[in-house]
């Protein structure tokens, strides 16, 4: 097994921003990671396979729903506390962060926001620790950044409704327990529906052959006349801007997560240029070699500044959208660019899995397209600046 021997950057003193309280939950998620998560990533990333039994571990770092309150089982944290432990998981993985994310900011979220008392006690507490395991039906096969042209759909049979479609690319959803699906009414209006395994109609096929994020579990997710109960309607929020309401609060924890890959992956190249002797001296030493890491650190640090305030936003409520979608966009490519650097500074060893470098990158190639691809980010901050959406 590797050992981690992952030191973060921190060029700017943004610990000196942080609370103790802060600094404890981090510092509490990267030893879980060094010590459990990591030295077997890389394995299950080859077999392509989530490794189920850290969903404990995830829980107890406060994986699950970090800003929950505790009433529901929550641990009750503020969204810097939220985003800080999304940078440490995607420091080790982003399909380890995507699970993490799912299940916080797009299952608990919208019962939490969404639910009314009586699903907020049925489903927070067991999804907080695990016992149960969520997934977020949005994307279709045929609509993924045109959501509301969803063709899933749901009758009122009078006792139950009877829902009908699919939805793909779902994290989780292989062995999810409960899924947040949306789908559109009989008059075509878009609501949230719990559905439950074990529903007569429903099933989970996993999708294979994936190249990234293959540590995390991804499937589809089948209706074929699922009779679902009146009781499991989020009765609090419909139409396009329930789902979207969730999607701001998983881009956000992405926003922090990117920032992760590429604190592992500058690590790792600053270390490996100081090891590498090359014409009699360490690599790290040459010029062009200098500038790679000096703009990587630089990179880094304006995200890092840019999140922070994000996080700062979100805790007063006063976060938009579109100030969310400038942190995605900007963080993931940033992390992306920084990844191919890195790559480069390793040479061969970078292809090889003895570093976590091409593991990123190839993860990050998911990353900058789900919930909301690079393109459709650049034009919410282009609709926000203008007035004039440009995707309609």
């Amino acid at each position: 097994m590797r050992t981690d021997q992952f030191q973060a950057p921190d060029y700017y003193n943004l610990d000196d921003l942080l609370t103790d309280e802060h600094k404890l939950i981090r510092d509490s998620a990267r030893e879980w990671i060094k010590k459990e998560v990591s030295p077997i990533i890389e394995d299950y990333y080859e077999r392509a396979e989530f490794p189920k039994q850290v969903i404990p571990g995830l829980a107890a770092i406060g994986g699950f729903g970090p800003y929950i309150p505790e009433e529901y089982g929550g641990p009750g944290l503020d969204q810097i506390s939220y985003g800080l432990i999304m940078q440490e998981l995607e420091r080790c993985d982003s399909g380890l962060r995507s699970t993490s994310s799912v299940q916080s900011s797009l299952v608990m979220y919208p019962i939490y926001a969404y639910g009314n008392e009586e699903q907020r006690k049925k489903y927070l507490p067991k999804l907080a620790t695990g016992e149960f395991i969520g997934s977020f039906g949005l994307t279709e096969p045929d609509h993924g950044s045109n959501p509301g042209g969803m063709l899933t759909n749901f009758k009122d049979m009078g006792d139950h409704y009877l829902l009908n479609g699919a939805k793909m690319w779902i994290s989780n959803s292989p062995f999810c327990d409960i899924a947040v699906v949306w789908a559109k009414n009989e008059e075509g209006r878009i609501h949230g529906l719990i559905v439950e395994r074990g529903m007569e109609g429903f099933s989970t096929p996993e999708t294979h052959g994936k190249l990234s994020l293959r540590a995390s579990a991804t499937g589809e997710l089948i209706f074929d006349n699922v009779k679902v109960p009146k009781e499991n309607l989020l009765p609090n929020k419909s139409g396009l801007g329930a789902p979207l309401g969730c999607l701001d609060s998983a881009r956000y924890g992405i926003a922090w997560g990117a920032i992760g890959a590429a604190m592992d992956c500058y690590d790792s190249a600053l270390r490996y240029s100081k090891e590498r002797i090359q014409f009699g001296k360490p690599i790290a030493s040459f010029q062009l070699m200098q500038k790679k890491l000096a703009e990587m650190i630089t990179e880094i640090t304006k995200a890092q500044l840019l999140t922070f305030r994000l996080g700062q936003l979100k805790n007063a409520g006063t976060a938009t959208t579109a100030q969310i979608s400038m942190a995605k966009r900007n963080n993931v490519e940033m992390a992306l660019n920084v990844a191919r650097e890195a790559r480069q500074i390793h040479g061969a060893m970078g292809i090889t899995n003895e570093y976590s470098i091409m593991r990123h990158m190839a993860n990050l190639e998911s990353v900058v397209t789900y919930e909301g691809t690079h393109d459709i980010h650049l034009l919410i901050t282009g609709m926000d600046i203008t007035g004039i959406p440009a995707f309609k």
